[in-house]
């Protein structure tokens, strides 16, 4: 009869070193599968927002330009009807200066070039006083730039380096010739004044120059 405490005490023992059958085990974070969305541990670095650009020059109202085969252009106002009728080029060319004369508020000129010239690049705008700028290529590598209104705004009329060397014809005006330095020649009318008129070329000779310079024609509204 003595020996029964002994073995109950040594049951209690075993029984208390068993894990309990409903002890709950120790939770664990089950691992994501795709398409899970995983909390990030980093947030990013803050990122400065960009500051939007400043406004850009606004652009040229009408841009135009002709391409080869050169134009057969007229020396009279026969070549199309209207005010631009005289200026050489294709009829969206003409077009373009129809427009530029009525939208600005001093006079416009195109000009009246010999067979084998056609219009590279024409653009004017309005704001700030307005401009036409427009260039012309001929055979052998000649060409014609024309820059009319507020296109320049430094004393020197924006005329390349060169010699004046007397007065000569802008169409009806009265500019200053300037043989350039490269080789080219220039008229120049009112230079220096907020509205100024400017021819350049190059690759012709000057009494070729000074033909077509004396030969632009006024673009009405």
């Amino acid at each position: 009869m003595r020996a029964f405490p002994a073995l109950i005490l040594a049951a209690v023992l075993v029984a208390a070193c068993l894990p309990s059958a409903t002890s709950a085990p120790p939770a664990t974070s089950p691992a994501p599968t795709p398409g899970d969305s995983v909390a990030a541990t980093d947030s990013p670095a803050s990122v400065e927002p960009t500051a939007p650009p400043a406004s850009a020059e606004p652009t040229p109202s009408t841009a135009v330009i002709d391409s080869p085969p050169p134009v057969e252009p007229s020396a009279s106002a026969s070549a199309g009807p209207g005010p631009a009728g005289a200026c050489s080029g294709s009829d969206e060319n003409r077009d373009f200066f129809r427009a530029a004369a009525s939208a600005l508020s001093w006079t416009v000129y195109c000009a009246v070039v010999p067979a084998g010239w056609f219009v590279d690049s024409g653009q004017y705008r309005q704001a700030s006083g307005g401009w036409v700028q427009i260039a012309y290529r001929g055979p052998g590598g000649a060409r014609l730039e024309l820059h009319e209104g507020a296109f320049c705004t430094a004393s020197d009329g924006c005329v390349p380096s060169g010699t004046e060397s007397g007065d000569a014809p802008f169409g009806d005006k009265m500019g200053t010739f300037v043989a350039l330095d490269d080789g080219g020649f220039a008229v120049v009318v009112d230079r220096g004044e907020k509205i100024s008129w400017l021819a350049v070329g190059t690759g012709l000779d000057e009494a070729a120059f000074r033909a077509i310079a004396g030969a632009l024609t006024v673009v009405g509204g």
